[in-house]
């Protein structure tokens, strides 16, 4: 089981790789070789699936030689050789040749592995403008191929379907289904690979030939990315490169590969050898997004109408049906080892400064405009908050201080109040004061002990005897008392609880139910992650978004250990949280894959072990302190996912279905019970627990 689960395959990704080989101008036999120097290669880093540019065979800019018998059958000999060498590779080779068909010429992708011809597919989209002009030389495929004896063709001894429908699967690879247009084509409107897609394929693939000028590689680029996100699938796209003919044109090599609008990888442009651009597409991935999202269902039922998928093709259709092409399994899947994809230790928390400058700012500002809206809609001018000088009251407070800014509102209509109970630390009271002060809100201290000595009395706890037991009853007395002095304090200034607990807390229902820290009046953390928490509030110190004052004390507070503070320090170590419930990362990581993706246990653990194994691997936050650079071995994480999937699915639900209000942050989405998360209260862990334990191993 060990073997098997550390394989990408295993998980539902395929490894594909986008082909830039240097061309050689109207010359097969050169060409072939470096086909198979790269199919070779491909083999050896583990590749499924290999895509070569639009005409690799013979080369793109080569005008009137591409109707030169002489060299069409010379590229119909190196096929031959091609696609032996897939024979001894295992590989599945798509490469770029013109072939003729009933006294035609096609542009076309060969597809092949095996040592066979699987499928060749024409170009549907010939450009006549411009620099382009393919309809000297070729003719578009149409719907009459899908008709008689065209849906065949014969190519250097080999016979294999024919036709722009043709939708290739590899047998007992669930997903990976793949189709394939070229160049001009998805520049149309209406690309093939749209309803290549519809019709199933999850990885689609672009043979380009595309010249490159100032400015090109950018439109490129976007189609590829916008493509890949509305089809939902992978996008891998191979255009000429080096030693194409630059009698008029120049070429780029350009190459990269796309997953749900999120570049994998990029080839290296303007390179003078040929080379290979890698990545990993989560095909699994792929089909659960399609499967959660109903407009593109609908979208497939209404635009693909009933026998596009047959078998055989329909004779009196207005259009065509797909052929689906099944491939034999022949060593694809053979990669083992690192996933070769970008893999974000914190997926609420990008690696890319410039991009979580970005999301920092947008999520405090959607906080912001959320609390300003409840404002408004209230007639607001005082809300009551309870600060402890950990993070997420911190920043609940920030984001206040900067919804009263906007709105024109005095600071001091922030009622803060810190409330100690009998394990508060000095640390955290001075914290919270401190912030209070230089924020400018008005701030109080009630000391809740002598109450939640009087309710421990009322109900026979051992703790009022002066006995030292600090059990959940002696925890949540002072949690809910917190809670409830701060509903009536804000009954009695005419004002509105704000809610500071996060979205992680929530998860893990990390909460006192009912009149405890559960309940506010509006949250605007609700949505946020604790793992993006720290950083928000380093965003807002960095950038002095509600003043200079409180710079010093939010870099005290972002070094301050993450408690609950409900138990007594034991030998002046408080209580810790990330003890109790596990390692905010990890946790973190486990509720964006398993709410935003819906994946199984085993992945979830498979891909956090491919994000936390290595410490000194990848990329980290900025800001992120050294001490926090950790890793976790895969007994670890098995640890702490059973405990994930124990407290998500099967403890905690009751609190998030009756959830105060707040606005949607993160792209995971949100737990509420109107919105993202719809979930029974009393459902079980077990299907979850049983497929962890069977499919991860302890270690």
């Amino acid at each position: 089981m060990a073997e098997a689960f550390h394989s990408p395959n295993t998980h539902g990704f395929v490894r594909v790789a986008a082909a830039t080989p240097v061309v050689h101008t109207a010359d097969p036999v050169a060409n072939a070789d470096e086909h198979i120097a790269l199919i070779k290669q491909a083999a050896e880093q583990g590749v499924d699936l290999v895509v070569f540019p639009e005409l690799s065979v013979s080369g793109y800019a080569i005008d009137d030689l591409l109707i030169q018998d002489t060299l069409l059958e010379e590229v119909e000999r190196q096929i031959d050789r091609i696609c032996q060498a897939t024979k001894e590779t295992g590989v599945i080779a798509v490469v770029g040749a013109p072939v003729r068909h009933e006294e035609r010429l096609y542009n076309t992708a060969v597809v092949m592995s095996d040592g066979w011809l699987w499928g060749v597919v024409p170009k549907t989209y010939l450009p006549n403008y411009r620099e382009y002009y393919e309809k000297r030389w070729f003719a578009a495929a149409s719907e009459e191929l899908f008709r008689g004896s065209g849906c065949s063709v014969g190519v250097g001894g080999y016979y294999a379907a024919f036709g722009p429908r043709l939708i290739f699967s590899v047998e007992d690879r669930p997903g990976f289904v793949f189709g394939v247009e070229i160049c001009e084509d998805f520049w149309a409107p209406l690309p093939p690979s749209t309803r290549q897609a519809m019709a199933g394929a999850r990885i689609l693939l672009n043979l380009s030939a595309s010249n490159i000028v100032i400015g090109k590689a950018e439109e490129r680029a976007l189609l590829c990315a916008s493509q890949s996100a509305r089809a939902m699938a992978g996008y891998v796209f191979a255009a000429s490169g080096w030693g194409e003919s630059t009698t008029d044109l120049a070429w780029d090599g350009q190459a990269t590969i796309h997953e749900l609008g999120a570049r994998l990888a990029e080839g290296e442009r303007f390179a003078m050898d040929s080379h290979l651009t890698v990545a990993d597409i989560d095909v699994g991935r792929i089909g659960l997004e399609r499967l959660r999202t109903g407009t593109f269902a609908d979208c497939t039922r209404r635009e693909l109408r009933q026998g596009d998928f047959e078998d055989t093709p329909r004779r009196d259709a207005t259009r065509g049906a797909y052929v689906p092409v099944s491939i034999r399994d022949v060593g694809a899947g053979r990669a083992t080892g690192d996933l070769i994809r970008p893999l974000d230790r914190f997926p609420f928390v990008p690696d890319d400064p410039a991009r979580l400058d970005q999301d920092c700012y947008e999520a405090f500002n959607i906080q912001v405009q959320g609390l300003m809206r409840r404002l408004k809609a209230t007639n607001g001018e005082r809300i009551v908050i309870g600060v402890s000088g950990g993070l997420d009251s911190t920043h609940a407070l920030l984001v206040a201080c900067r919804a009263f800014d906007r709105l024109g509102l005095p600071r001091t209509g922030i009622l803060g109040y810190t409330l100690p109970g009998f394990a508060t630390s000095e640390g955290t009271r001075s914290n919270a004061w401190a912030l209070m002060k230089a924020l400018g809100v008005t701030g109080a201290e009630i000391d809740i002990r002598p109450t939640a000595t009087t309710m421990l009395e009322g109900i026979g706890h051992p703790f009022a005897k002066g006995e030292p037991v600090h059990d959940i009853t002696f925890e949540n007395v002072q949690a809910g008392l917190r809670t409830d002095y701060l509903f009536r304090l804000a009954n009695q200034n005419g004002a509105f609880v704000l809610g500071t607990g996060d979205l992680s807390e929530l998860a893990l229902g990390w909460s006192t139910y009912g009149v405890g820290d559960h309940m506010s009046h509006y949250n605007v953390n609700g949505g946020v992650a604790k793992t993006l928490m720290r950083h928000l509030i380093r965003w807002v110190a960095d950038r002095e978004v509600v003043g200079a004052e409180a710079v010093p004390v939010l870099r005290g507070i972002l070094d301050t250990e993450i408690s609950p503070e409900l138990v007594p320090a034991v030998d002046g170590k408080l209580q810790s949280t990330e003890g109790m419930v596990g390692p905010y990362a990890l946790n973190d990581f486990f509720l964006f894959y398993v709410t935003r993706f819906g994946l199984k246990p085993s992945k979830v653990a498979w891909l956090a072990h491919q994000a936390w194994k290595d410490a000194s691997a990848g990329h980290w936050p900025a800001g992120t302190p050294d001490d926090e650079k950790v890793e976790y071995d895969l007994a670890t994480i098995k640890h702490w996912l059973r405990k994930f999937l124990v407290r998500f699915f099967q403890t905690s639900q009751f609190k998030r279905s009756a959830l105060p209000n707040g606005p949607k942050v993160v792209t995971g989405g949100s737990l509420s019970p109107r919105g993202d998360w719809r979930a029974p209260s009393d459902a079980t862990a077990r299907v979850w627990l049983d497929e962890l334990e069977a499919n991860v191993p302890d270690g």
